[in-house]
């Protein structure tokens, strides 16, 4: 009887628990068909609104799509905004209205998407898959390649276009006209034609310099690669204008009249004057971005750079605001992006320590608040006053989210002027400061943490790492954070790492490892394969300092009173902030703009252009100042509040930091203490094609992810055999994946 009491009592508890089971498995597979289904709904949308416009700036140059056009104003323009609310909606409205679907899908996107899947047949993707590796433009993948023949014959379409509709017009001013009448008439269209065109790549040339835009969120691809686009269009959008200006020009000085145009300021057209003042500062612009002129002189290109509020401006006088709203869209992105880099980048940041290595690289590590997240691919903009008060640099962050919830680090090569000065700066505090007091003289300021939306490093199996010198800072982060999850059994992990570095001398090799690899993950070589690869080019073999060992020194501080940690105002952090942020910001817009229509526009029948331009973009700065600066002061009340129940926390983590930093230092670490298989070589450079060749033997038909992080000589060698061994792969082959995480301003 006891028996069967027992087997009774135990029995219900069990089939209860294995129902109540069976109820959250069934709940949960039904979350995730619908969070699938609403993404797909979502994708959809996008897609559809994204081709739609786009179908409508290819059609625009003809007569088709200037009679759309014609009637979409007419059937609009009687609303309270007018043509002017007809045109944003037309040009802008695709680009935030893909902003505000971005939001929700964003929120239901999670790093589960990234996953290694089951093993399948490897494949080639658009974006990884190298076309052009050699050249101006650098490494061009299929995908880019694709876009930029894209843009090159949607400008040649539209010149073709505009010049057949050109003709068509032309009969209807008369067929008294001389022929040189007739040239200088069409020399007159061509150049309003190019100024359109022109206006269409203004429209995107804002977008990639978003750096935290919903936008880049959304396509995943971070600041860091998305500037190269802005460069590329940049100089597509000020040949255009430059032709629209020296057609004008030419038609002026055949008709005998560049003085008197050339002052004009139409108050029923486009005002000339202006846009003479808008292109010298477009072309200042454009020039300073030359190679030889960026490179040899950074600062004037940087400072030269800040000339685009005047040229934003001037431009909105010139084309009134009809024409500006084609262009608005990306332009108000970009405001909101900038307003809120400035509201972070106010707050001053702890330097919890520094580090300085014999080879010219220090070591920071910043303090952050728990709420703010980045991932091993991110990267930030750092200031130090006490060095300059105007200068930003970008530097990649050399530590992953799991070595601590309460900061962050970053690797710093003596280069130039500016880090030159911050190396000594280091050196010299770390001499007079007595260890874990504070700093007196080090606070920093921060834009971001930036990069990719998910860690895409994890979509591998298989991993090759190629760094140059300093390129090992973001490396650092991926092995830490591959260990951290192998340590914690996540399936979304690499199981196979090949990490190539070069390095001119062998004193940056203290550099590698920062942290004791096997204290993270004591147990990860039955579970991950790591081989190390080191060439030192410049020496022939090892020196006296590298047998003694490199010893670095550190200075440290924890109770720092002057600063914080990092503000969590950045466009890459909480999704529901950031999209609530360009969300209302924009539906602040859209009611500015409609009391100035209703109280002033309409009311007094204002028809200057250069008025009506420079009224919208003052709703613009309005609208992101007043509803952008709300949003601004509740999400900092948030992070506030959220980042003070963690405070605890984060006294007990800066303990345990303390006492690894005195108990560990770097000369007691070796590159061999964790590798499966590690070497060094002497007066030599890799051998990518030996190198590839072997990987495409060992690692069999899988796809492998290669990240490159160097100079543009690197990146080209390792994109041309990426491409190499790829197109002549057999079945039994791996498909290589190349992407770049080098920063090139």
């Amino acid at each position: 009887m006891a028996v069967d009491d027992f087997l009774h009592s135990s029995q219900h508890p069990l089939l209860h628990s294995n129902g109540a089971h069976a109820h959250n498995t069934n709940n949960n597979n039904k979350n995730i068909i619908f969070v699938s289904l609403a993404k797909w709904v979502l994708k959809v949308t996008m897609w559809v609104v994204f081709l739609a416009w786009v179908i409508f700036l290819l059609l625009f140059p003809t007569d088709f799509g200037t009679g759309l056009y014609d009637d979409w104003v007419d059937a609009t323009s009687g609303t309270v905004f007018g043509e002017t609310g007809s045109v944003l909606l037309l040009y802008s409205g695709p680009i935030i209205i893909i902003a505000f679907l971005a939001v929700p899908y964003l929120l239901l996107s999670g790093e589960d998407d990234l996953q290694v899947k089951e093993k399948k047949t490897p494949r080639f993707r658009l974006w990884t898959f190298p076309v052009l590796v050699d050249g101006p433009l650098g490494v061009v993948s299929a995908a880019e390649l694709i876009g930029i023949i894209l843009f090159i014959v949607f400008v040649i379409w539209a010149v073709y276009s505009y010049t057949v509709v050109n003709f068509e017009i032309l009969p209807s001013y008369g067929d008294d006209l001389t022929l040189e009448e007739k040239r200088v008439f069409m020399l007159q269209m061509s150049a309003y034609s190019f100024g359109l065109i022109g206006l269409t790549c203004l429209a995107f040339l804002f977008l990639p310099v978003a750096r935290g835009s919903i936008l880049l969120r959304l396509i995943d691809i971070p600041f860091e690669h998305a500037i190269r686009y802005h460069v590329w269009v940049g100089n597509l959008t000020m040949f255009l204008l430059t032709l629209h200006g020296l057609c004008y020009m030419i038609v002026w000085a055949i008709r005998g009249i560049i003085p008197s145009e050339i002052i004009e300021w139409k108050s029923d057209g486009g005002a000339n004057f202006a846009g003479v003042i808008c292109y010298v500062f477009g072309l200042l612009i454009w020039v300073t971005t030359l190679p030889p002129v960026r490179k040899r002189y950074f600062e004037l290109f940087y400072y030269t750079h800040h000339l685009y509020v005047l040229f934003i401006i001037f431009f909105a006088l010139h084309v009134g605001d009809t024409y500006f709203s084609k262009a608005a869209g990306g332009i108000f992105l970009f405001m909101l992006d900038r307003f809120l880099r400035f509201w972070q980048s106010r707050k001053n940041v702890n330097v919890i320590s520094t580090t300085c290595y014999p080879c010219g690289t220090v070591k920071l590590v910043l303090s952050k608040p728990g709420n703010l997240q980045y991932n091993a691919l991110s990267f930030i903009f750092l200031r130090i006053r006490e060095i300059s008060g105007l200068q930003w640099h970008p530097f990649s962050v050399s530590s992953s989210p799991s070595d601590g919830k309460y900061h962050l680090s970053v690797l710093i090569k003596a280069v130039g002027d500016w880090t030159e000065k911050l190396r000594g700066k280091v050196s010299e505090e770390s001499k007079i400061e007595l260890p874990f007091q504070p700093h007196s003289k080090i606070l920093a300021s921060v834009e971001g943490p930036y990069g990719h939306e998910s860690p895409y490093h994890l979509m591998y199996e298989k991993l090759i790492l190629v760094a140059g010198g300093s390129g090992i800072s973001p490396f650092l982060a991926i092995l830490s954070d591959i260990l951290h999850r192998t340590k914690q059994k996540k399936l979304s992990v690499p199981r196979h790492v090949l990490l190539v570095w070069a390095v001119k001398r062998s004193n940056e090799l203290s550099l590698f490892p920062i942290t004791d690899m096997k204290s993270i993950c004591p147990s990860f070589s039955n579970q991950l394969n790591i081989e190390i690869q080191t060439y030192v080019t410049r020496e022939s073999e090892p020196s006296l300092e590298e047998n003694l060992g490199h010893e670095a020194t550190s200075s440290s501080a924890f109770s720092i009173s002057k600063g914080g940690g990092i503000s969590i105002l950045v466009g890459t952090g909480n999704k529901l902030w950031a999209g609530s942020y360009v969300i209302i910001s924009t539906v602040g817009f859209v009611i500015t703009l409609g009391l100035l229509n209703i109280c002033y526009l309409n009311p007094f029948s204002i028809s200057y252009w250069w008025y009506r331009g420079i009224l919208l973009l003052a709703c613009m700065v309005i609208s992101v100042c007043i509803f952008g600066g709300l949003m601004v002061s509740l999400w900092h009340l948030w992070g506030k509040r959220t980042s003070a129940r963690g405070e605890n926390d984060e006294d007990g983590e800066k303990f345990n930091m303390r006492q690894h930093i005195e108990g560990v230092t770097d000369k007691d670490l070796s590159l061999g203490t964790f590798a499966h298989s590690y070497f060094v070589r002497y007066g030599c450079r890799p051998d990518f094609k030996e190198i590839f060749g072997s990987i495409s033997d060992r690692w069999g038909p899988v796809d492998v992810g290669v990240i490159v992080c160097g100079p543009p000589t690197l990146q080209s060698s390792v994109a041309k055999e990426c491409r190499s061994q790829s197109l002549k792969r057999r079945s039994s082959h791996p498909i290589f994946h190349f992407n770049s995480h080098s920063f090139d301003l």
